[in-house]
C-alpha cells in the first residue's frame, strides 16, 4: 500500500442516505454533517462513534461491476436479473446475476474520484463543503446479512472502505470538492 501526498482535492460524485442500516443508501443533492454524529437523517448517525461517515471511491465500485459483468458473461446469459444455477453466493455473479452498480450500492455515505481512500492513515482530516472529518477506520467487518453481500456475492467496504467521525459539522453538496490533509 503507497502513501498518498499529504495533502490534495478529491471529486465528490455522489452523497448517500438511507433511513435503515445494512442496506444500499439513495443518492440525494446535499446533506448536514453534524459533529459528533454523523449525517442529519441517516440510519447511522449516533450508532458507532468511529463509524460516523463512510466514504467509497466510486472507482471501487467500477471495479466490483467489472467483476459482476465478467462473472455473468461466464455463466451464460440466462435471464438477466436472475439467479444463474451456476453462480454461488461467492462468485462475482452473486446472487444477483448481471446487476451494474451505482453509488450508494456498498452502503457508503460519500462516493469519492480521484483517491485510493482506504490509502489514507487513520487521523488525516479531509474537508468537505463546509464540514470537517477525520478518518477514523478503514475497512470494517462485512456482517453476513447485508444487503449488498447477499446482492454481488461480495462487498468492497471491508477492504476499500473508510469510516470517518465529525469533528466540525456542516452543509456538503454533491458540487462541493473534497480536500485532504495528513498529519
Amino acid at each position: 500500500m503507497s502513501t498518498p501526498p499529504k495533502e490534495g482535492e478529491f471529486e465528490i460524485v455522489s452523497l448517500n442516505v438511507s433511513e435503515k442500516t445494512g442496506v444500499r443508501k439513495t443518492p440525494v443533492a446535499s446533506f448536514r454533517l453534524e459533529a459528533g454524529k454523523g449525517i442529519s437523517g441517516d440510519a447511522h448517525a449516533g450508532l458507532i462513534e468511529e463509524r460516523q461517515v463512510s466514504l467509497l471511491a466510486v472507482e471501487e465500485i467500477e471495479g466490483a461491476s467489472v467483476a459482476i459483468r465478467e462473472g455473468c458473461a461466464a455463466v451464460g446469459d440466462r435471464g438477466r436479473g436472475a439467479r444463474s444455477a451456476d453462480a454461488t453466493a461467492s462468485s462475482p455473479a452473486g446472487a444477483a446475476a448481471c446487476v451494474e452498480l451505482k453509488p450508494g450500492d456498498f452502503a457508503e455515505n460519500i462516493t469519492t474520484r480521484g483517491l485510493a481512500l482506504h490509502e489514507l492513515p487513520i487521523g488525516t482530516r479531509i474537508r468537505l463543503g463546509g464540514a470537517l472529518v477525520e478518518v477514523s477506520k478503514i475497512g470494517k467487518e462485512c456482517h453476513a446479512a447485508c444487503e449488498i453481500r447477499r446482492l454481488v456475492g461480495d462487498c468492497v467496504m471491508p477492504r476499500k472502505g473508510i469510516f470517518a467521525r465529525v469533528i466540525e459539522g456542516g452543509e456538503v453538496s454533491r458540487e462541493d470538492r473534497g480536500h485532504y490533509r495528513i498529519g
